[in-house]
């Protein structure tokens, strides 16, 4: 038979791969060590989707002649387009080595690279190939995506904006460059960009996904949705747009929906980081913080350095007291950041932390990672001169949350002669009773849940906003991208988050001499502003049922004292049940009465109260109620025992407010000092401890003092109503005070500074 290996390329070129791979087959019988018909063969075989036959042709030519450079450089691509990069890596370094001349081969080595995470080899072939061959655009497109994962977006934009120049309808690359565009906060741009991709690729799927990741950063969630239909309807198995999907579910709080979309996404690429942690958050909102931490420790296992992982796995371990490996955990995540390591966001963080430098060092690492200061400021150094100080309060707590209860009587009471009140509201109308009374507080309630950041900054500067308060931080519903932009004067951080932000744009922190000591204030980026009994607000409003239930009601048995604590479960740490447990059994008769938070955390902590030698059912869980009815069954209780080294907070104030006295220890950062502040601020210095070891003591002695404990009810009930902690007034003239001298010192073009405020008495 005359060679037909020239006929076999003509058909091969014509994509006649059956005619081909005949005219192979029947020369292989008499010459079965042909090199080049066995290549071809395979190359036929890869062309008719038969992977295997393909990679097994290409292992004979190789068997035959280890330095055949198309089969490696081939097998390397198929291994490359089935996903297996550790073993197209065998292959792809002898096709660079043996032809130096073919680029795609060193094109296809960075792709591997990329995909095993070895951004600066995969870098260092795309640049390779630039440098010989300038005018390939899939070099100059791989690059920016490389790029983009170095945290380099203004580089890999410049990256896409040349392969576009050398192929301006390259679809793949304005797609591309508008995920760059998102990473710069340019949804708009990368909107448009995706568009431009769609005109010139109808159906191209990535794209679709693409754009509706930029219609939910522009919170625009329907079309976001509609666009990831687009995509799965062409791609069904395109796992990305699946998760995509779950993100605009779970903006629009279609919780269970979203669930259901990164399950899908995990069903088709199980070894998904992303998907895993955004089921991880999606979870947490549906109480079911144990399969939550499951799939955060997945998520570690797959990737160790996955940013912010540790704490997230952490948080949702606390959430329902599963406290295997919590002590390794936590000293992992305190090391990781001494190195300047993204282990765990700053919220998550403070309920381990006895360091406020540490404290300080988490958030900034996190705010100039996930915040970092807009290079163009909104507000440009206008000076307001508003015949009232205008004050906006930015919050997405405007409901029954502990933020608003806390803070609705300030809202009410404000001078309104000398205040101008705004809300900006990122989270929703509750049709609360609370809701209610804040919306008749201020004369204006700007929605920005569905504002993007520059939009909402944008209107807050036509409001011409002197002082703009986060009562969010890095807690709940927050917007701190939108401070990021400084849209006004003066931005001051309060309340919702007790700690530095981390941020330089903001201005100040309220706070007072117990929860931000002066040799503690080198350990906050924002000028410190000390209010004079304490910085915590509190309504004088609230209102307390009459009725109280019986202990029957409640779940309490009919005698014994009740030590009782209604924090957070993650503030419960094992230090503090080792406490609480020896309390119990040195009290006969005496139960523990905790909020109820999930299941898993009921059953957890009865185990662990069990393996302490305390009869599981004397720790009582306590369902959640309307807060007349919460603050009602406070009666029920002997004493508040506090936590470390996260204290009560609301949840002290409510304690206080019901007649409940609290006992706490003084901590270290300003979660931890709270409860002594607001002791401090109701004339009961008497329950602040300095060791843990005081504090059992104490807690010991007054279960079994009944006249010592009913004395400091006694006092307690007296002092409710003539100490600062519950004089809403009071609180505000202070408040306004402070906002006067940051207002006065921005219109003397003064910096802020720390200072504090002079206490001032009523009328």
């Amino acid at each position: 038979m005359a060679d037909p290996i020239s006929r076999v390329i003509r058909a091969l070129e014509s994509g006649d791969y059956s005619s081909a791979k005949g005219i192979l087959n029947r020369y292989l019988k008499t010459n079965r060590t042909d090199t080049r018909a066995l290549y071809f063969l395979g190359v036929a075989e890869q062309a008719m989707s038969a992977p295997d036959a393909a990679l097994s042709l290409f292992d004979r030519v190789l068997a035959l002649d280890p330095m055949h450079a198309k089969a490696h450089y081939s097998k390397a691509l198929l291994l490359m387009n089935l996903g297996r990069h550790a073993e197209a890596m065998k292959h792809h370094t002898p096709a660079v080595r043996l032809d130096p001349r073919n680029f795609w081969a060193r094109l296809n080595r960075g792709n591997s690279f990329a995909a095993l995470k070895q951004l600066d080899d995969a870098l260092e072939d795309y640049e390779a190939v630039i440098a010989v061959s300038p005018e390939v655009p899939e070099a100059w497109d791989n690059k920016g995506n490389v790029l983009r994962e170095l945290k380099q977006p203004e580089a890999a934009l410049a990256s896409y904006d040349h392969a576009l120049k050398l192929r301006p309808e390259y679809a793949g690359a304005w797609s591309n460059r508008g995920n760059a565009l998102l990473d710069l906060g340019r949804p708009e741009e990368a909107l448009a960009s995706n568009d431009r991709a769609l005109k010139l690729m109808p159906e191209y799927a990535e794209a679709w996904s693409n754009r509706g990741n930029a219609l939910l950063d522009l919170r625009r969630p329907e079309e976001a949705l509609e666009s990831y239909h687009h995509a799965l309807k062409l791609k069904p198995e395109h796992a990305e747009a699946w998760s995509n999907r779950g993100n605009a579910l779970a903006f629009l709080k279609r919780r269970e929906e979203a669930l259901e979309s990164y399950d899908r996404a995990l069903e088709l690429k199980p070894d998904y980081p992303e998907a895993l942690n955004n089921r991880g958050q999606v979870l947490l909102y549906l109480n079911r913080q144990d399969e939550a931490a499951q799939a955060y420790a997945r998520l570690l296992e797959l990737e160790p350095n996955y940013r912010y992982a540790q704490g997230d796995l952490l948080h949702a371990k606390m959430l329902c007291y599963d406290w295997g490996g919590l002590a390794a955990l936590a000293g992992s995540i305190e090391t990781d950041l001494r190195a300047g390591r993204k282990s765990t966001e700053p919220f998550e963080f403070q309920a381990i932390s006895s360091s406020a430098q540490d404290l300080r060092r988490c958030a900034e690492i996190y705010a100039a990672e996930r915040y970092p200061r807009a290079q163009t400021p909104v507000w440009a150094g206008e000076r307001y001169r508003n015949t009232r100080i205008r004050i906006g309060y930015v919050s997405g707590e405007f409901r029954q949350q502990a933020t608003s209860i806390l803070i609705a009587g300030l809202f009410e009471q404000h001078d309104k002669d000398r205040c101008e009140l705004f809300a900006f509201d990122n989270g929703w109308d509750d049709a609360s009773e609370i809701r209610g009374r804040i919306n008749r507080a201020f004369g204006e309630i700007v929605n920005i849940t569905r504002m993007p950041d520059p939009e909402a900054a944008a209107a807050i500067k036509r409001k011409q906003i002197d002082i703009l308060v986060n009562l969010n931080g890095y807690f709940g519903e927050a917007r701190q991208g939108l401070f990021a932009l400084r849209p006004c004067p003066i931005q001051v951080n309060y309340l919702g988050f007790p700690g530095t932000l981390g941020a330089d744009y903001m201005d100040y922190i309220l706070a007072d001499r117990h929860v931000i000591p002066a040799e503690h204030e080198a350990c906050y980026t924002e000028k410190v502003v000390y209010l004079p009994d304490t910085y915590q607000v509190n309504d004088s409003r609230r209102v307390i049922a009459e009725r109280t239930p019986s202990r029957a009601e409640a779940g309490l048995p009919e005698t014994g004292f009740v030590f009782c604590c209604f924090n957070n479960s993650y503030k419960i740490t094992p230090a503090i049940i080792d406490r609480w447990m020896r309390l119990l059994n040195e009290v006969p008769g005496s139960v523990l009465w905790l909020l109820e938070s999930n299941a898993a955390a009921s059953r957890n902590l009865r185990r662990e109260a069990e393996a302490r030698g305390v009869a599981p059912e004397r720790v009582v869980f306590a369902s959640f109620m309307k807060p007349e009815d919460h603050l009602a069954r406070h009666r029920l209780a002997d004493l508040f025992l506090d936590t470390l080294p996260y204290n009560a907070h609301t949840t002290a104030s409510d304690a206080l407010w019901a007649g409940l006295p609290v006992l706490t220890c003084l901590g270290t950062t300003f979660p931890g000092r709270v409860a002594a502040s607001l002791l401090n601020s109701v004339g009961l210095p008497e329950l602040i401890t300095h060791s843990l070891d005081e504090y059992e003591s104490l807690a010991l002695q007054l279960a079994r003092n009944p006249e010592r404990l009913a004395g400091l009810k006694a006092k307690l009930a007296r002092n409710r109503g003539t100490y600062p902690l519950f004089d809403t007034d009071r609180f505000r003239r202070h408040i306004e005070s402070a906002y006067t001298t940051m207002w006065e010192r921005y219109q003397r073009g003064e910096p802020p500074r720390s200072f504090a405020v002079e206490a001032i008495d009523g009328d």
